[in-house]
This record gives C-alpha cells, sequence and structure tokens, in this order.
C-alpha cells in the first residue's frame, strides 16, 4: 500500500491507525505521518468527549441531548479523510492546529 492509501486508513477506527501505523512505519513520508498524528489527535478527543458526555447524560438526563454535538466529530473525520485522499496536509478544524507537533514517536 502506498502512504496515501495508509493516510486514509489511518482514519478508519483504532484498528485501522495500527494497520496504518505499523504498515507504513519504515517508509512513512511527511504525509503519512501528519495524517497519523491528525487521526490519533481525533481518536483522543472523541473518546474524551464520550466520557463527559456519558458523564453529564448520567448526571442530568435532560442534557443528554448534547450529545449530538459528537456528529461534528464525525464530520472532522470525514475532512480527514477527505485531507488525506487529496494529498493535503491540511489540520481538522478547530483541533488540528494542536496535533501538528504533538506524538513525537510517530516521526
Amino acid at each position: 500500500m502506498n502512504n496515501k492509501n495508509l493516510s486514509i486508513i489511518s482514519y478508519i477506527t483504532l484498528i485501522g491507525w495500527f494497520i496504518a501505523y505499523f504498515s507504513g512505519k519504515d517508509k512513512a513520508d511527511s504525509l503519512l505521518k501528519y495524517h497519523l498524528r491528525q487521526s490519533l489527535g481525533l481518536m483522543i478527543i472523541s473518546i474524551i468527549f464520550n466520557i463527559i458526555m456519558r458523564i453529564i447524560a448520567t448526571a442530568v438526563p435532560a442534557l443528554s441531548f448534547l450529545g449530538i454535538a459528537g456528529l461534528l466529530i464525525l464530520v472532522f473525520w470525514i475532512l480527514g479523510i477527505i485531507n488525506a485522499a487529496n494529498g493535503a496536509e491540511k489540520p481538522v478544524p478547530v483541533f488540528g492546529k494542536m496535533f501538528e507537533d504533538k506524538f513525537s514517536f510517530i516521526g
């Protein structure tokens, strides 16, 4: 697989991220490294958001409708996949800039 395909796969669940990371580890270019960072950051944000929403929904069930904001994270995933497919090193909105220089183990 080429690095562009691996960049796309990195956004598809945690398993996809591991496949992209270990398959492209030796031949990773800047595009793959960039999208590995972006997708890992989105995964972490998504997990934190889900934990917070579960706590809120448990504490105050009337506010459970706020979980619909999780669709915004889904939109960010799709934008990341589109950027990877186009070969662009463009950050996802809102959170993307935070992850450009994080996760030094990626490269």
